[in-house]
């Protein structure tokens, strides 16, 4: 019997399990798996733009990748013609929204055929594998293919896995999502030192390479694991370890607002999606990044971001149980909607920098940028775990890694309007591109506070008094 096939315990024990900080102690496989896939994500990421810009997409080298003329076209096709800058900005903004498209394909593959695990598995060789291959010149559209189908089968799928290790009416499951989030935002912080900083200062493809190990420990710690992992509704030694759950009646007016929520959700992410893409790209000619005859350089704005998000995220878990012991705890889309309010604040802090900027002739001081980033990241902490427990817990569980999968769709819409909008970025000024970006979120808010007021009761969550949180 495979790794793969061991079997998982009883959800009762799994569930009553406080081991890992007051959480089953599968949680903490999980989150841990998960933090190196991250790292290898945000690693390579981080890397993307600036490659394309510096090396990739320059002659000598753009000419030498299997299959690029065609790729080219298409993409200048829609866009116009793109300089080695917009393109870099460009690829960065479709990759980072691909990634949360192709779950779709992988939540539908293990719920129907192959279950979660062996997903999850598949998956993290093929992103390991795509890892190495960016290091060729060559083999570059080969690598970014391999990580958007591996993504699809690892990203929604072990997030599905988070879920269902609480009861439906369990208490600590939102609070499960933003310690998973901790977790990956540990990584965050690493990748773009160790990825960025081998791809900038010593080459590039050595920062690729270090990507692919840390997904390597990733697929080690989640295997490691696996006798915490929930039960899978799959066929295990021949027989159904148990039985796939069905639609019931009236499930599916929750899946159409889940569903109608996903482009909403799209909007109020595209600050924080654009780090990637423009947001180095204008960071790297517009803040002042000497200090003290020591050059920053650019890939390290993501790892201060990430550990901006690391102490946001914890100061958020604490505020809410702290508040939860005095007062009643919001569901999980009116923190939604607190959440989109404090991240719309970070792209305008960067169009008022822009026109302190215009108006000195001076670069952009770094006070601006931890400002922007402490908004964004505020936000942050309030959204996407946020919404990562409400579509768990408010999603069917005939389809639940598909739902979660939907989720992940918000992100791919972010990242089509992040690329479309990285194609202004040497066509607009900094107040008009980045103000742009803060009044497609401030509608995204109006919006939310609208399907709150409407559907709220609806995606409200039950109190099972017999949950491990409850009892």
């Amino acid at each position: 019997m495979s790794t793969a096939d061991a079997p998982a315990i009883p959800a009762l024990e799994y569930q009553s399990d406080r081991a890992f900080l007051g959480h089953p102690r599968g949680l903490g496989y999980l989150s841990f798996a998960e933090a190196w896939e991250r790292f290898s994500y945000y690693g390579m990421a981080t890397l993307l733009a600036l490659y394309g810009k510096y090396q990739l997409f320059q002659p000598g080298h753009i000419e030498r990748i299997w299959g690029f003329g065609g790729f080219r076209a298409m993409l200048e096709g829609h866009y116009g013609p793109l300089s080695p800058l917009t393109m870099g900005g460009a690829i960065a903004g479709l990759y980072g929204g691909f990634v949360y498209l192709t779950p779709i394909a992988g939540g539908i593959i293990a719920d129907r055929w192959i279950g979660r695990t062996r997903a999850v598995t598949i998956g993290a060789v093929l992103m390991a594998f795509g890892h190495f291959c960016m290091a060729f010149d060559q083999t570059f559209l080969i690598a970014l293919a391999c990580l958007l189908v591996g993504v699809g089968l690892f990203k929604g799928n072990i997030a599905a896995q988070v879920g269902d290790l609480y009861a439906p009416g369990d208490l600590r499951r939102a609070d499960a999502f933003q310690i998973y989030m901790i977790g990956i935002q540990i990584s965050v912080v690493a990748a773009p030192l160790v990825c960025g900083g081998l791809g900038q200062k010593v080459a590039w493809h050595f920062g690729f390479g270090a990507a692919g190990v840390g997904m390597l420990i990733g697929l080690i710690v989640y295997l490691s694991g696996r006798r915490w992992l929930p039960a899978e509704p799959a066929r295990i030694a021949g027989s159904l370890a148990e039985p796939r759950p069905k639609l019931v009646a009236g499930e599916g007016k929750r899946i159409a607002v889940l569903a109608l929520l996903v482009p909403v959700l799209a909007f109020t992410a595209v600050g924080n999606q654009q780090l990637f893409a423009a947001y180095e790209l204008w960071g790297d000619a517009h803040y002042q990044l000497r200090f003290f005859g020591w050059e920053m350089p650019s890939t390290f704005l993501i790892s201060f971001d990430a550990a901006m998000s690391f102490v946001t995220m914890v100061g958020s878990v604490a505020f809410w149980r702290w508040w939860a012991t005095r007062r009643k705890e919001p569901d999980e889309l009116t923190k939604l909607t607190i959440g989109s309010i404090i991240a719309t604040l970070a792209p305008a802090t960067l169009a008022l920098a822009s026109l302190h900027e215009a108006a000195t002739g001076e670069k952009v001081s770094f006070a601006w940028a931890v400002a922007f980033h402490f908004f964004n990241d505020v936000g942050f902490a309030n959204i996407f775990p946020v919404g990562l427990a409400l579509y768990s817990r408010a999603s069917p569980k005939a389809i639940g890694s598909t739902m979660m999968a939907v989720y992940y769709l918000n992100l791919f819409i972010a990242g089509l309007i992040v690329a479309q909008l990285a194609t202004l970025l040497d066509r607009m000024s900094g107040f008009e591109f980045w103000g742009l970006h803060a009044v497609l979120m401030a509608a995204a808010v109006v919006v939310l506070l609208v399907v709150r007021g409407v559907a709220g009761r609806l995606l409200a969550p039950a109190i099972d008094p017999e949950s491990p949180a409850t009892a």
